[in-house]
């Protein structure tokens, strides 16, 4: 499981006091206001960033974090994402799992054969739909609903589906 989580990406600056807009990875955009620091990954580093005070703007963001007063100190951070501690993650409901610790995770069919990797989750408005490469059939589109996924194992990182008729 992964040690830390994305919680938003920085899309671009707010204002020239050193806010950014951060663009939401969240199922939540008012969970912004639980943190107290947040990490940003500038490729070869984490740097710990203590947020000092959240706005909201339409589906963004934004963040002014402490120490940063003006817009060239942040500007090049744009496209950066922002990670947070596990611990500090909001706690999940049953059958309620993180898209980063899914990713690579094997799925089978429900009669045991092995059916291909999950690559990753697209994030609909009705229902997630996750991406699975295939062995055989190439990309194929599974929606995550109780009658495709029979089974998340995040132990055994495994998930065993029903193939509707359709999908492949």
């Amino acid at each position: 499981m992964e040690k830390q989580l994305q919680v938003g990406v920085i899309s671009s600056t707010h204002g020239v006091r050193g806010e950014v807009k951060v663009f939401p990875t969240t199922d939540d955009v008012t969970r912004f206001r639980q943190l107290k620091k947040v990490y940003l990954d500038t490729g070869r580093e984490m740097l710990l960033l203590e947020i000092q005070n959240v706005k909201f703007f339409k589906q963004f963001a934004i963040l002014k974090f402490k120490g940063i007063d003006n817009i060239n100190d942040i500007e090049k951070y744009r496209g950066k994402s922002l990670m947070i501690d596990r611990e500090d993650a909001v706690d999940l409901e049953e059958d309620e799992y993180f898209i980063a610790d899914m990713i690579g995770m094997k799925v089978c069919t429900e009669d045991g054969s092995e059916f291909g990797t999950l690559k990753d989750v697209m994030e609909t408005g009705a229902n997630d739909v996750y991406i699975i490469d295939s062995l055989e059939h190439g990309e194929v589109l599974i929606p995550a609903i109780r009658e495709c996924i029979l089974d998340v194992d995040m132990d055994e990182e495994r998930m065993t589906i029903h193939l509707m008729e359709g999908l492949v």
